[in-house]
């Protein structure tokens, strides 16, 4: 039945709840449509079966797809080369999403050493959960790697640039002895974003973001992306998703569909600001190590020239004097904001030790890197001047 006419012989009551979509409209929107509907009527059955069943198929109900979402996943599957993607309403579901579609009970997972927080929460959940094995190697020690993998293990998980001092994994490396072993390889890309590095191009298997950060990249959308190099890997992760419920909304899908409009001139610009900030603060008299791939003496510079467009807008650096003298640092910024999240167009700054990574013991922040004196810069657009004012008043009593 098509409800383009809405036949006058029909009471009020009835033509009211039966408002009909244009069904031609003539020209092409420049601007995504919002598709905020949660399902859609079929004249032949057989389309909403397909719908139900086929990631790739008709519109049915919304937590299969959607027409705005669609337009999403199929934009960052492009820009990543993937087969497909699934989009999720965050990046922590983007991670179980990518994970959980591939972990079985009792199996074995490597991770790399240095990862964000929240990840590394989930991780241990679905160990104790699952009984899953965990064991942690450096992402860019290839060796390592293939001394940890056993015949149980599913998958290899590692950021490209991790959270929060900007290690750099050896896509390229540690995938290619993944494959060798018939063992996935899952990339978090959200801090270099696909303008700075594509990792299924260096032979991974999934990669993910976090499409809160640069991918939506003005702090007004909480989202996340699964992409994917093989069909079937793409299939399993739309149903695994479908059946768990974590799929992203329409206006969600929208607000992504338009920061990516701006992400290679956003990511551009902030990279060029970090180059500077971490140059200028690498002199600084109360500043110890500043973690940033430009820097000549970060432990995978050569790594990071060779693998990835640009060293990125991310950088941390270590207060000198610690725990409390970087509080009263992040306590005097005015331009700076002391927020939480990365990758939008303005800059933040927050303690790692005591937010992303605060569940962390001292062990297991001495080996992320982490020091109590440890400050993380998500740098932003503002002009690059008005922002070391800030970080240098802020510092200048730290001396």
């Amino acid at each position: 039945m098509s409800l383009e006419q809405n036949p006058p012989s029909h009471s009020l009551s009835t033509r009211a709840v039966h408002t009909a979509a244009p069904a031609d409209v003539q020209g092409r929107p420049v601007s995504v449509p919002i598709y905020q509907t949660t399902v859609y009527a079929h004249d032949d059955p057989a389309l909403l079966t397909d719908s139900l069943d086929n990631p790739r198929g008709a519109f049915g109900y919304s937590r299969m797809a959607n027409p705005t979402v669609r337009a999403l996943e199929n934009a960052v599957a492009g820009l990543e080369g993937a087969v497909g993607a699934v989009a999720t309403a965050s990046g922590m579901a983007a991670i179980h999403t990518a994970l959980g579609a591939n972990l079985r009970a009792g199996g074995h997972l490597v991770v790399q050493d240095s990862i964000y927080g929240g990840t590394t929460g989930l991780l241990n959940d679905l160990a104790a959960r699952w009984d899953i094995r965990i064991s942690q190697v450096p992402g860019d020690d290839p060796v390592a790697l293939a001394a940890a993998l056993t015949p149980d293990t599913a998958a290899v998980y590692l950021e490209t640039i991790s959270n929060p001092v900007t290690s750099v994994a050896d896509v390229a490396g540690m995938s290619a002895v993944a494959r060798e072993r018939g063992v996935l390889t899952v990339v978090d890309n959200t801090f270099a974003s696909p303008v700075l590095c594509r990792p299924l191009q260096l032979g991974a298997d999934i990669v993910l973001h976090s499409a809160t950060k640069y991918l939506g990249g003005h702090s007004d959308v909480t989202a996340g992306l699964v992409c994917y190099a093989a069909d079937d890997a793409f299939v399993a992760g739309w149903k695994y998703a479908v059946a768990t419920g974590p799929t992203m909304d329409p206006f969600g899908a929208w607000l992504v569909i338009r920061g990516l409009q701006t992400l290679a001139l956003r990511v551009a610009a902030a990279t060029d600001n970090a180059v500077e900030l971490a140059a200028r603060l690498a002199g600084h008299p109360g500043v110890g190590r500043v973690h940033h791939p430009s820097r000549p003496d970060h432990p995978q510079h050569a790594l990071a020239e060779r693998m990835l467009d640009g060293p990125g807008p991310m950088l941390a650096f270590d207060v000198t004097a610690g725990r409390q003298a970087a509080m009263e640092v992040l306590g005097r910024l005015r331009l700076l904001q002391n927020a939480p999240s990365l990758g939008g167009v303005e800059t933040l700054a927050m303690h790692p030790a005591s937010t992303s990574h605060r569940h962390y013991d001292a062990a297991a922040l001495e080996q992320a890197g982490i020091t109590d004196g440890t400050i993380r810069i998500s740098t932003g657009v503002e002009d690059v001047e008005d922002l070391w004012a800030d970080l240098s008043q802020a510092l200048t009593p730290a001396r």
